[in-house]
């Protein structure tokens, strides 16, 4: 198997994490994956909040339907997009389509570099926009998309979520 098949199928949803800190080397790392991630027309629409505050935190937390390992979890980086760097470029397809699919590449290299680096992460995605916005104070336009945990995993990998096989997700014509 491949270096990069055998990165991406260990890679799952961190959830328990240990109280060590993330080095900055570390955190300069998965944010210089995001900024290499693809999009639209190169145009890059995305901007990322580094929350380390146990106040900060928490409040996530709540905002996202009270998943308390948001809070427990050393870092949790708010990647945004920025819709109209994209709707510059592609009109409403970029505002409500391409700036999101830009985001999530973003948000995709961050959680496998995380993995490279030894740490463990957790895409979540239900959480209250406007009261992330809001509390991070964020310019008009700049939408929170998703929100990552991140720190050194405390938990047992073992336990991750099946698959489905690719017999029953592929159609070939």
């Amino acid at each position: 198997m491949s270096a990069i098949l055998s990165l991406i199928r260990s890679r799952y949803s961190v959830r328990h994490y240990k109280p060590d800190s993330v080095p900055a080397a570390l955190l300069n790392q998965l944010l210089e994956s995001a900024r290499w991630a693809p999009s639209a027309g190169n145009l890059q629409p995305w901007h990322f909040y580094v929350v380390t505050g146990e106040g900060d935190k928490e409040a996530l937390a709540n905002f996202a339907q009270n998943q308390r390992f948001l809070a427990r979890a050393p870092v949790c980086i708010v990647v945004c997009a920025e819709p109209e760097r994209s709707a510059r470029v592609y009109g409403e397809r970029g505002d409500n389509l391409f700036c999101i699919q830009d985001t999530a590449a973003a948000v995709q290299n961050i959680l496998l570099t995380a993995v490279a680096l030894g740490l463990g992460a957790c895409w979540v995605g239900a959480f209250d926009q406007q009261r992330v916005g809001d509390y991070l104070n964020m310019p008009e336009g700049r939408i929170p998309v998703a929100l990552i945990p991140v720190g050194f995993p405390d938990d047992d990998p073992s336990r991750r979520p099946k698959r489905r096989e690719v017999e029953d997700i592929v159609t070939y014509r």
